[in-house]
């Protein structure tokens, strides 16, 4: 096997190479808004695929529900669904997402002592508030940080276009051993343990998912009919940070003989993704049949441009179309409001850079240009306008907002700028 090699800029980033890039792909600045179209009622679609009304549940089988398959450890089997209230009579794409690498307990005590150790530079107090803080199951009287509600934005406003959306919870592999790779693949084997817990149910309404669906906020039992309402034939996985990588992995052509009987994964996205760069099995994460997208925003302080040259490699010669987009002035957390300060939740936090001598305006780690710093609200609604498209794209065959996944429109063109490279099938 040969090491994935990159250009080291610094101990965590790694710069982008533009030789990686597909030759065939071209860059635009999106310039316009674009129109939608309606999915083809003769492949099976619900007669009611998109609704303003939109309905959400929750599952969750325990904290110890699972466990990892490298390690043993445990992790919870836990989602919140978004669905449009009206199911109809066909059926609709299932989205599965999957947040990365975050605090899993909402332990404010351990989070101030945490920052005390720091700051006076106590390495022993910062590992033991930190143990505190990434522990699972959480101490008895601690809630676990949702990380999977972080995406509630995304999931209302996919399910208000015709998906059913399930977002998972992680934090178990969070709090878990296992790193680089294996972390991709411990992610990958998650999204798959709930893929087919999603294709018992729809297939027989049977299975760990029959009956227990809850309402999120009182917890009483909801009873939905998802069965034989969900097309496990075209499914979409986005993963954000660590879990980008986990996508990558999960749909990568040597890794499909994993997914579930009767799931098709039709598209995946990679959302600031945090790739482990010196894999040396890039065949791990090389997708050529799957439609790829991958977002990262100029001011991420995370994740640096490696994340488009890996996931670039990752998609050569790829028939379904690889999608590159580049949001200026957006970080990495605001992509899950439960890392983002306005939540006030534990351990959220604005990750941008300041780029000296421009006020509000931001950089990365890298030395990216100034770019007026997106609000939590603006980067929130620039992500789904991309994540959306190529959703619909792929998974309900809409070829109506085809100019924005080339680059000829820009619906978002009043908020900011966003470089697209594509490789269009």
């Amino acid at each position: 096997m040969k090491r994935h090699n990159r250009t080291k800029v610094s101990a965590r980033l790694l710069g982008l190479s533009a030789a990686v890039l597909c030759a065939a792909a071209t860059a635009f600045t999106y310039t316009a808004a674009t129109g939608a179209a309606a999915p083809d009622e003769p492949t099976g679609r619900s007669a009611e695929p998109s609704s303003a009304s939109t309905r959400t549940v929750r599952y969750d089988l325990g904290n110890e529900a699972w466990h990892l398959p490298q390690t043993g450890e445990p992790v919870e089997l836990t989602g919140v669904v978004h669905y449009p209230a009206h199911l109809g009579t066909g059926r609709h794409p299932l989205i599965v997402m999957l947040h990365g690498w975050h605090e899993t307990c909402a332990d404010r005590k351990a989070a101030a002592a945490r920052a005390a150790a720091e700051s006076s530079g106590d390495d022993a107090a910062y590992k033991a508030a930190s143990a505190k803080l990434f522990a699972w199951p959480c101490a008895k009287g601690t809630p676990a940080l949702p990380s999977e509600h972080g995406y509630d934005y995304l999931g209302r406003r996919l399910a208000a276009e015709g998906f059913v959306v399930v977002s998972v919870g992680a934090n178990g592999i969070n709090a878990s051993s296992v790193s680089g790779d294996d972390n991709a693949a411990a992610r990958a084997d998650l999204i798959n343990q709930h893929l087919r817990m999603w294709q018992e149910l729809s297939s027989k309404d049977e299975g760990e998912l029959a009956g227990k669906f809850a309402d999120p906020a009182t917890g009483a039992a909801r009873r939905v009919r998802f069965a034989h309402h969900v097309d496990m034939g075209d499914v979409g996985i986005m993963g954000h940070s660590r879990a980008g990588a986990g996508a990558t992995w999960q749909a990568a052509d040597s890794h499909r003989k994993q997914w579930p009987k009767g799931v098709d994964v039709k598209a995946v996205a990679a959302v600031a993704p945090a790739y482990n760069v010196m894999t040396e099995n890039m065949a791990d994460y090389a997708i050529t049949k799957t439609p790829f997208a991958v977002l990262r925003g100029t001011c991420d302080g995370q994740v640096g441009r490696e994340a488009f040259s890996f996931a670039a490699d990752a998609a050569k010669g790829n028939r379904g179309g690889f999608y590159r987009f580049a949001i200026h002035g957006a970080n990495h957390n605001y992509f899950n409001t439960q890392w983002s300060p306005r939540s006030r939740q534990v351990a959220a936090s604005d990750d941008a850079t300041p780029a000296e001598g421009h006020p509000g305006q931001c950089t990365d780690h890298e030395g990216a240009a100034p770019a007026k710093q997106l609000t939590e609200p603006q980067q929130r609604h620039v992500a789904t306008t991309y994540v959306g498209t190529f959703f619909r794209r792929h998974l309900l065959g809409d070829t109506g907002r085809n100019q924005v996944l080339t680059g000829v429109r820009h619906p978002d063109a009043a908020l900011t700028d966003v470089d697209v490279t594509t490789a269009a099938p």
